[in-house]
């Protein structure tokens, strides 16, 4: 069900129901802010709350209110509710706590917040436990404590379930328009991916910043990815919190390489939306999608009179997605007319300060940097606390380089304090980018990039949604038919029941062969593994393992690589594909890639291309080149498999991977399977 949500965030009408000072300063903030629609108090015994004439009932009031904050105890919120949905309000804030985010306390609370669902009805609501919401574009804010957001035409939004986080994040001094701060509660009825949809509706909001605790309805989500990639409004999540449930299954190496976070982080990707690491970075990322929109290229130009800043722009992009191309001849032809013979030109740029004060020399160089291929071009300027007017051309020529190139710019201060508020705004309003921080300018860069589009296809659920499942593991010899059925390539091989009868299955294969105990996990580490066997060694071996049955097969020959194929089930995320270097690299490198199911062929191939360990498979220092292709067959072939079993699936691995120059076999696996 898809609830409309414009009324309760757009209201022409406003009821505040309580009297305390929570409700007091609801009424009294969007006054403040210029609120021009109606504001109805609601209180019993009350005529006045907060200088506004109040009503005793909500069926005394004049019509249905647009939105409504409910700021009384939690068994009267359910009856409020009740009584607004009937009269047709348009949404409602339920301020009090108690509810399901209490039921470790109070057995009640579960229940208690079901029937807030109910009285509900077709009504959006908003928490409970929650704060609500501050619209600086239209003043209407219901909001019951301190902030410090301010009136803007247009600007992001900002959501969060954190009542603490809202607040600062408002209180923020670095010149981002902020259009929508909601807090989300426990998010009873309305999740928090349907109110960035809802959101989405009003062309004033530019970017939507999402601080993440969880992923509770992950169709919402997919949802909102492919409105957000339509309407052309970039998404950045801040994802906080590792499942512990993704850790369940300790039998694999994939159980470890999935646990976490990976799940969350494969989700985000396969929906386009950027995810940063900390609030500052957040709030940056936040302020370039304001100004440029998502960046159409990784390519990123840098300016500065010092060759310690020039460094350590440099250094500081390092490792991260971003590039700095070289100069091009025409670009040198510019800066040399410019700069002159004593200035080396790189990119990275020191251009000294021979030019300072001259306002076109340094637009000149300023514009000449831009470039037709670089997609954002880093201004570093700092700004004296002391005495900051000798810094004013520095900003007249980045404003001057942003008119006449029509180019994307920041001006980037290294420490974020050295940054003046209102030069900022000044830069915000001419176009220009203010970043404040290197590390937060290059982190907001690279996640600026514009993303793919959301992949078209569902996440992989099945029928278990997010429970804990007790599972048995399949024996090697089980799980190996089981995934050749739908395409994986093993070895050529068989069962002995006995030590007698090793021998004989044993001399129907060509040797090399490898012996190997059935039934036991981590069969290095139990001593049931003995490689390089002929036929004649295989009786002897048998004997000397602590199993009633074996498995024999033939080894695979011309190993170029060896890989690890994994699936888990992660209850919060879907299923998670794991690819990594296998064998004994696996936890040498860990280095490991995780996509959800299902997983496009062309995503699976960028993903294993982005291994450390990669350059094996591609003939590293002129060694033999494995079977891409093969390899890729393989991965296909555990995910039909893992995609045919959704529903009691838990777990699935092939490590290693054999991959050879003409093929790619699977030469041990494991399957964990929910019990019936």
């Amino acid at each position: 069900m898809v609830r409309d949500l414009s009324r309760l965030f757009r209201p022409r009408s406003i009821a505040v129901i309580g009297g305390g000072a929570w409700c007091a300063q609801v009424i009294e903030q969007s006054r403040r802010m210029g609120f021009e629609g109606a504001i109805w108090p609601v209180h019993p015994k009350a005529r006045v709350v907060a200088g506004v004439p109040a009503f005793a009932r909500l069926e005394d009031l004049p019509d249905a209110p647009d939105a409504a904050f409910v700021g009384i105890n939690r068994e009267a919120t359910v009856e409020a509710v009740a009584a607004l949905s009937r009269m047709g309000a348009g949404g409602a804030v339920c301020f009090a706590s108690g509810f399901a985010e209490a039921q470790a306390e109070d057995d009640r609370s579960q229940a208690l917040q079901e029937k807030l669902i109910a009285a509900a009805g077709d009504m959006p609501i908003l928490g409970p436990n929650c704060y609500g919401f501050i619209n600086a574009l239209d003043g209407a804010l219901l909001w019951p404590d301190q902030h410090g957001a301010g009136r803007v035409e247009r600007g992001v939004a900002i959501l969060t379930q954190s009542s603490n986080i809202a607040i600062n994040l408002t209180m923020q001094r670095r010149a981002l328009p902020i259009a929508y701060t909601v807090t989300c509660g426990n998010m009873a009825q309305t999740t928090q991916a349907e109110i960035a949809a809802a959101l989405l509706d009003d062309p004033r909001v530019t970017a939507i910043g999402l601080h993440v605790e969880g992923f509770a309805d992950l169709r919402a989500w997919e949802t909102l990815a492919r409105k957000a990639h339509d309407k052309g409004v970039p998404l950045v999540a801040i994802k906080v919190g590792r499942s512990d449930q993704a850790r369940a299954a300790t039998v694999s190496h994939t159980a470890s390489l999935a646990g976490g976070d990976a799940g969350a982080q494969a989700l985000l990707d396969r929906l386009g939306i950027a995810r940063v690491g900390d609030l500052p970075g957040f709030l940056e990322t936040l302020k370039l999608l304001h100004v440029t929109g998502a960046l159409e290229a990784d390519t990123l130009a840098s300016v500065s009179c010092s060759g310690g800043e020039a460094s350590l722009v440099a250094d500081t992009a390092h490792g991260r997605a971003v590039r700095f191309p070289p100069l091009d001849p025409t670009q040198r032809e510019t800066l040399r007319d410019v700069l002159g013979p004593r200035v080396a030109l790189a990119n990275p740029l020191d251009y000294h300060t021979y030019i300072w004060r001259d306002t076109e020399a340094m637009t000149r160089v300023f514009s000449a940097m831009t470039g037709p291929e670089i997609a954002l071009t880093l201004l570093i300027v700092d700004y004296p606390h002391t005495d900051a007017a000798d810094w004013d051309c520095a900003t007249r020529a980045a404003l001057e380089t942003r008119a006449r190139t029509g180019r994307n710019v920041a001006v980037v201060s290294t420490l974020p304090e050295l940054m003046p508020e209102d030069v900022a705004k000044q830069l915000i309003a001419g176009g220009v980018v203010p970043l404040q921080g290197v590390h937060e300018a290059i982190g907001a860069a690279q996640a600026a990039v514009r993303r793919s589009p959301p992949c078209p296809a569902p996440v992989a659920l099945g029928r278990s949604g997010g429970t804990t499942r007790a599972a048995e593991t399949l024996t090697e010899a089980e799980a190996k038919p089981a995934l050749a059925r739908h395409g994986l390539a093993i070895p050529r091989g068989g069962i002995a029941l006995s030590v007698a009868e090793c021998a004989a299955e044993a001399a129907r294969l060509n040797p090399p062969l490898a012996l190997k105990g059935v039934g036991v996990a981590h069969k290095s580490e139990a001593g049931v593994v003995r490689l390089n066997l002929d036929a004649s060694d295989i009786e002897a071996a048998a004997a000397n393992m602590p199993c009633d049955a074996f498995l024999i097969e033939e080894m695979v020959q011309g190993a170029v690589a060896e890989l690890l194929i994994g699936v888990t089930r992660d209850p919060a995320h879907g299923f998670v594909l794991t690819l990594a270097a296998g064998g004994v690299l696996t936890e040498l490198l860990e280095d490991s890639a995780s996509l959800l199911l299902p997983a496009a062929r062309s995503d699976i191939e960028h993903a294993l291309r982005g291994l450390r360990a990669f350059p094996l498979l591609a003939g590293f220092r002129g060694k033999t080149i494995a079977d891409l292709g093969a390899a890729l067959d393989a991965i296909e072939a555990v995910q039909a498999y893992a995609l045919a079993n959704l529903d009691d699936l838990e777990e699935v691995e092939v490590n290693p991977l054999i991959c050879t120059a003409t093929g790619a076999i699977a030469a041990d696996a494991l399957i964990r399977k929910a019990l019936k």
